[in-house]
């Protein structure tokens, strides 16, 4: 049987470059068009760099830290035993989101990023990132509530 944390994995995966293959056709040259009118658009634009384009022109190592970062996360589902809900959901979507931004580093030289958010100052992103924050949002509300939990 296939663990939960890789069916999430592959579900990420999937959606993330389906979207960007989306984006990729329908949205170049087709500057800013509104989503969620006031609050989400679409905007296709291309990062060489990490998040909040950080380390820009390094897309051949990042590709390899992506990679790195997959393998890393492999061995911990497979070396950690039983996981709970939110760590196994964690794992999944930070291991989807760094495989799919990883597929467009080694694919394309770059990621494809297309969501901005309208009313603040924020970085294009898209849904391998989407994906890496709410994994961190899973394994930091386990966290702390294995902290406060009663030991047995």
């Amino acid at each position: 049987m296939i663990a939960p944390a890789y069916r999430v994995a592959a579900a990420v995966v999937l959606i993330d470059q389906l979207s960007k293959a989306w984006a990729l056709h329908h949205l170049a040259g087709r500057g800013a068009q509104p989503l969620l009118p006031g609050l989400l658009q679409q905007q296709l634009v291309f990062n060489t760099g990490a998040a909040f384009s950080m380390l820009t022109g390094n897309s051949a190592a990042l590709g390899v830290v992506s990679a790195l970062v997959a393998v890393g996360l492999v061995v911990w589902i497979q070396t950690s035993g039983p996981l709970r809900r939110l760590q196994w959901l964690g794992l999944g979507l930070l291991l989807g989101g760094a495989i799919g931004n990883g597929i467009d580093r080694w694919r394309l030289g770059r990621v494809v990023d297309f969501l901005e958010f309208v009313p603040i100052s924020f970085p294009v992103f898209n849904g391998a990132d989407v994906a890496i924050n709410l994994a961190v949002a899973c394994l930091v509300l386990d966290a702390v509530r294995q902290h406060g939990a009663r030991p047995r």
